[in-house]
């Protein structure tokens, strides 16, 4: 039996997702955190009384044997937690984004390079089985060269589901309601550096303006719909990216287009997969185009299946606590993380400044890392209460309808 590594979770909204996967993949979930009674309560009665529950995450760090942590508090409220765990020498795999800014994306690096602890972000779409089967596809090298790719993340929100706001959004500061539409780069972007390998170097964006609904999955301040990000990589191709989309059906697709073919899953909520070749450029004995339903052939095939995100949960676990096991890199490290953080923050600075092109740093570098050490720029409000010091909207003068602020205030403070 395989050691079983003494896990933590932090933030009991999303990471109560992680639990099971922890548990299935031989991991131990010795304690948890969270400052709602209610999930500490839910957790308990997931994992018994052995289970330490705690609401100081400075208490929760130290526990005794605490080998790993699972970080799913706030979006944009990561770093200083993995810090602090990554002080200890405590493995840590964090939810997206990696960093809010950019100097704290520097920090992380920094931290990560002092550790001897390894550091993974939960990018969960990458192990999609349709995402699955396009690297297989991709690596396999029928493709050839990597020219194009997409990537698109599409969420929009159901009009009138008051449950929806009150869990997504439950008070005026929360920062989806600042969430400016290419931050929340991961999901799409992600996967395609995870299947290609490539890397990007430049951004540039521009955004969908279309104010939303007042019960829109993001808040009424951020007034756009998308932001069309592009990116220039260090093999020369092109990426076209969104962020956190809420345009046309809900749904998520990719595509890859080498010099002889390409391949994509298509916009219809199944798994399927279109595969096609030039006819001059099509490997003897498959056919020029095919469309099929891939198959795990895995040996947790059952419990992928049965895991959230399409499989991607239990794999994203199952990678984490293998690199653990065997103390090897991630695919899915710190500075994969932090570039496509600072894809998504430097794309809204390019939507702000007219489209304007920015290099993307490689916090490999101790140049990149000067650059940016102090650059604290953010949307969100900070946990003390500091105000943004970037606007959320593409429009930064525009303000929303005062009757859809009240509608919304009224939802989130009924009990």
């Amino acid at each position: 039996m395989k050691k079983a590594i003494k896990c933590g979770v932090f933030g009991l909204f999303r990471g109560a997702a992680h639990i099971t996967s922890i548990l299935q993949n031989d991991g131990d979930v010795v304690a948890v955190c969270d400052r709602d009674e209610e999930k500490l309560e839910n957790a308990r009665k997931l994992l018994g009384d052995k289970v330490a529950c705690y609401k100081d995450f400075d208490e929760f760090i130290n526990h005794p044997g605490l080998e790993a942590v699972v970080l799913a508090n706030a979006f944009d409220g990561h770093v200083p937690f993995a810090i602090k765990a990554l002080e200890k020498d405590i493995h840590v795999l964090s939810e997206c984004i990696s960093n809010g800014t950019m100097a704290e994306g520097v920090a992380l690096v920094r931290a990560v390079e002092k550790s001897k602890a390894i550091y993974m972000v939960d990018e969960n779409f990458a192990f999609m089985k349709f995402n699955w089967e396009i690297k297989k596809v991709y690596q396999g090298g029928t493709l050839g060269k990597l020219l194009y790719a997409e990537g698109e993340y599409n969420h929009p929100e159901m009009p009138g589901d008051d449950d929806v706001m009150r869990r997504y959004r439950p008070f005026p500061k929360h920062w989806r309601n600042y969430l400016p539409r290419s931050y929340y780069i991961t999901h799409s972007l992600g996967p395609l550096m995870y299947i290609t390998g490539a890397k990007p170097i430049r951004v540039t964006a521009m955004p969908v303006f279309a104010p939303n609904p007042s019960d829109s999955l993001m808040g009424l301040d951020v007034g756009d719909r998308a932001a069309i990000i592009t990116t220039l990589n260090d093999d020369d191709s092109v990426f076209k990216l969104t962020g956190c989309a809420a345009f046309g059906a809900h749904g998520q697709s990719y595509r890859i287009c080498g010099v002889k073919g390409q391949v994509e899953n298509l916009r219809d909520g199944t798994d399927r997969i279109l595969l096609s070749y030039n006819e001059w450029d099509t490997p003897q004995g498959v056919n020029r185009q095919s469309c099929y339903v891939p198959e795990w052939n895995d040996k947790d095939s059952a419990l992928i299946e049965a895991s959230g995100h399409g499989g991607g949960d239990f794999l994203v676990a199952r990678e984490f606590l293998t690199c653990i096991r065997e103390n090897k890199e991630p695919v899915l490290n710190v500075y994969l993380a932090t570039t496509m953080a600072s894809v998504g923050i430097l794309a809204w600075r390019s939507i702000l400044n007219g489209s304007k092109p920015y290099e993307v740093p490689d916090f490999r570098k101790e140049e990149d890392k000067i650059k940016y050490e102090n650059d604290y720029l953010t949307p969100f409000y900070g946990p003390d209460g500091k105000e943004p010091t970037l606007p959320c909207c593409s429009r930064p003068d525009y303000k929303p309808d005062p009757k859809l602020v009240e509608e919304y205030l009224n939802v989130v403070t009924k009990k």
